[in-house]
């Protein structure tokens, strides 16, 4: 299961694999075209609520992590597609922020690849 994040507004490449947007909002400044999606999974994204709360404020960081992850528990279908993506090839979560490391997308990799090694482990 490989899972990569990058900013929509890095241009694209073939090792990408399948490209998702996993924003609620379009990232300002890209057409549709520019974006090469294979899919926009805006549901994933943190509710409007919890991103306006957030802020993209450092401080709120943990506590945006433990509400997102509660949030990402409610949408079983979504990421159940998202992690088929990742089991047939180089999945890429899309995101606008500019803070790499405080962001949903860098929430919803590692919930991904902690229930990925928790089922893994269930079936051994």
């Amino acid at each position: 299961m490989k899972i990569k994040l990058k900013r929509i507004y890095e241009a694209p490449e073939p090792a990408d694999g399948t490209r998702v947007l996993v924003d609620r909002l379009w990232p300002r400044g890209v057409s549709k075209e520019e974006a090469h999606l294979d899919l926009w999974l805006k549901e994933v994204a943190p509710s409007t609520e919890l991103r306006h709360w957030f802020g993209h404020d450092p401080a709120r960081w943990e506590e945006f992590q433990r509400r997102y992850r509660q949030e990402l528990s409610t949408h079983e279908a979504e990421i159940e597609q998202l992690a088929a993506f990742a089991h047939k090839g180089p999945l890429t979560l899309l995101y606008g922020a500019r803070d790499q490391t405080h962001n949903d997308a860098v929430v919803l990799k590692a919930f991904l690849e902690h229930r990925h090694s928790v089922r893994g482990s269930t079936h051994r």
